[in-house]
């Protein structure tokens, strides 16, 4: 069974739009090996029509020692769009219609991690849908001040997340590992007032 995996650079104010510009001063041999690590765990990847439009015109002339640029071309790729007509990367599919019935079978066909980079709208839609099973976030010492967020202020409902994990790189990044739980926020007063029942009791 596949797991949906969002992997994504964030400053501290939670913007993801060009890390170019502000994450590789804080690359170290432990970040780039958790990054090799998770690309080498990946059976897919699963991208919205911005960020493959941007992958597909950067990665395939890539090269490097250690293979991660040979993961990332030869990975089986599906792209969600409605509006996107041809996908020439390498292995590459267009999920248009029904997406979320045709990502729930890939889920089933995956037998590993089916990794989603970037892709803001696809992830709030993941989200929306009850078909994200984990997000990674490499959260960097910065403070960008402005640029496109994963989630701005109208983007998704109020939702609970569970820490699964965190790593702390020596470049100061650190890692933070979050599950959805499927559930919204408690009501704050509902919950004070079952805790001063409880207390009571």
């Amino acid at each position: 069974m596949g797991r949906i995996v969002l992997s994504v650079f964030t400053t501290l104010d939670g913007v993801i739009e060009n890390p170019h510009e502000w994450a590789f001063g804080f690359v170290g041999e432990d970040s780039m090996q958790a990054g090799l690590d998770q690309i080498r765990a990946a059976r897919a990847l699963l991208l919205g029509r911005v960020t493959y439009e941007g992958f597909a015109a950067s990665w395939p002339s890539m090269t490097d020692e250690v293979g991660y640029a040979d993961a990332m071309n030869n990975l089986p790729k599906y792209v969600v769009s409605t509006t996107l007509t041809e996908a020439t990367w390498n292995n590459s599919t267009i999920i248009g219609a029904d997406a979320a019935a045709r990502i729930e079978a890939l889920k089933k066909e995956v037998d590993g991690d089916i990794l989603v980079f970037g892709s803001a709208a696809l992830v709030r839609w993941l989200l929306r849908e009850n078909l994200l099973d984990e997000m990674r976030l490499a959260v960097y010492p910065v403070l960008a001040g402005r640029g496109a967020r994963l989630f701005d202020d109208d983007s998704a409902d109020p939702a609970a997340l569970r820490l699964s994990g965190t790593q702390a790189f020596s470049s100061g990044v650190v890692l933070l590992t979050y599950e959805p739980t499927g559930e919204g926020l408690a009501d704050p007063a509902a919950a004070r007032r079952a805790a001063e029942a409880n207390a009571g009791g």
